[in-house]
């Protein structure tokens, strides 16, 4: 599927093709509207791609269209790859997923636990239980993010330069030390919140194996996928311009919608080079082409073209609901910046899934799964009606349209049979 050629008619597998039409018109529509600077969509029922839709540009300013091979930076979207690489070594018996952290990571024994104070002057308590393997891959470690701006605890990391990126010069091992020394959030396995847990989960995926978390992905996914295009940060001989411009939304009035974007390209040079920081939450570059390889493997149950990464059994495991008691988001979750609606979701090991469709108030199939970039990439497979749908932009922050679910009830409309 590199090439992205769509070869079957949608017909063939019950989807209606003026139907998936109206993906982009909807989407061309938020281009118009100086809304959106531009996407790609990808849609493809029983692994057999039925629609790939593009417009707009990938960078506005020197009027380059979006193409097939665009490079798109698909912050968190990297989570989901870290995070079947650690299931890998979990098959292999390197860990159990009750296994504390600090047997590997053992700046992690002695983390603390915010209760009260400011960030100046925190009070805080000891752990009760230690951070676990699961608790990484369910976002259920305590560990935030600084730009969230919602507690004491994220302005303790901002305070420490942990905000959109970190400290300059930090390998993993030491922006891991770092986050260990400042308070978690809420005691381990308690809550959810959205953090840098997967970023610690690649770090340990690298203690573990013995490798770098770059080498690590080429040997044992980039290449038993073929996913050719997909690094941390652009590699030396990749065309700097092949890279999406990155963005970010004007303000409109309060409580308004954006009224347009503007470059952001400070932030996205990041993405021009190899950072010293591998991020395992949000480092990767990669291509529709690509990306959709690694999607379809997770709809296969592990394997695509021969590569078998998961068991089916383990994969399975990872897309039920890990929250305590079955609860969604909404209920076991903080209400803080997320890339994915709190109510009607679960949260398994690192995927979100639809556990209420009602609930969730989009078309949707129950145990539909997902997970987006900050950049408003976005991904999501439906075990029931054997589809992937992925999309890519270069627009910060996420939450400025609501385009994943306009995915779902366009897609979904779509089908037919």
């Amino acid at each position: 599927m590199n090439d992205l050629q769509v070869g079957t008619d949608p017909a063939e597998v019950g989807m209606d093709a003026g139907r998936l039409a109206r993906i982009d018109q909807r989407l061309t529509r938020y281009v118009d509207d100086g809304q959106l600077p531009g996407f790609l969509v990808t849609v493809a029922r029983q692994g057999r791609l039925v629609h790939v839709g593009s417009g707009g540009s990938r960078d506005v300013e020197n009027g380059r269209p979006v193409e097939l091979d665009t490079r798109w930076r698909i912050y968190s979207m990297t989570k989901p790859v870290t995070s079947v690489a650690a299931m890998m070594l979990y098959e292999e018996g390197a860990f159990q997923l009750t296994d504390p952290i600090s047997r590997w990571l053992p700046e992690f024994a002695e983390s603390r636990v915010y209760v009260a104070g400011s960030d100046q002057k925190p009070i805080t308590e000891p752990l009760l239980e230690p951070i676990r393997v699961w608790h990484l891959l369910s976002h259920m470690s305590g560990l935030t993010y600084g730009f969230h701006r919602a507690t004491v605890a994220d302005a303790i990391y901002r305070a420490n330069g942990h905000e959109w990126g970190t400290p300059p010069g930090a390998d993993s091992a030491e922006v891991c030390r770092q986050w260990a020394s400042m308070p978690l959030l809420f005691q381990p396995g308690s809550e959810w919140n959205y953090g840098v847990s997967t970023d610690v989960l690649g770090r340990l995926v690298e203690v573990v194996s013995g490798q770098p978390l770059d080498a690590f992905f080429a040997d044992r996914i980039f290449g038993p996928l073929g996913m050719t295009d997909t690094s941390f940060g652009l590699r030396p001989d990749d065309d700097v311009d092949s890279l999406a411009r990155l963005y970010a939304a004007v303000p409109g009035q309060p409580g308004g919608a954006a009224t347009g974007f503007a470059p952001l390209d400070a932030m996205g040079e990041a993405a021009h080079s190899k950072p010293a920081f591998l991020s395992g939450g949000g480092g990767l570059v990669s291509t529709a082409g690509d990306y959709l390889r690694f999607v379809e493997m997770l709809r296969r149950g592990g394997s695509y073209d021969g590569g078998r990464l998961l068991g089916p059994r383990t994969l399975a495991h990872m897309l039920r609901n890990h929250l305590p008691g079955g609860q969604d988001l909404e209920s076991s979750g903080r209400p803080l910046f997320a890339e994915t609606p709190l109510r009607g979701v679960g949260f398994g090991l690192g995927f979100s899934m639809v556990i209420d469709p009602v609930r969730y108030g989009v078309v949707s199939s129950a145990g539909d799964y997902s997970w987006g970039g900050a950049a408003s990439t976005a991904f999501y497979v439906d075990p029931v009606e054997d589809l992937t749908v992925t999309f890519y932009t270069q627009l910060l922050p996420s939450s400025t349209l609501p385009v994943r679910n306009y995915l779902r009830q366009l897609v979904n409309q779509a089908i037919v049979v």
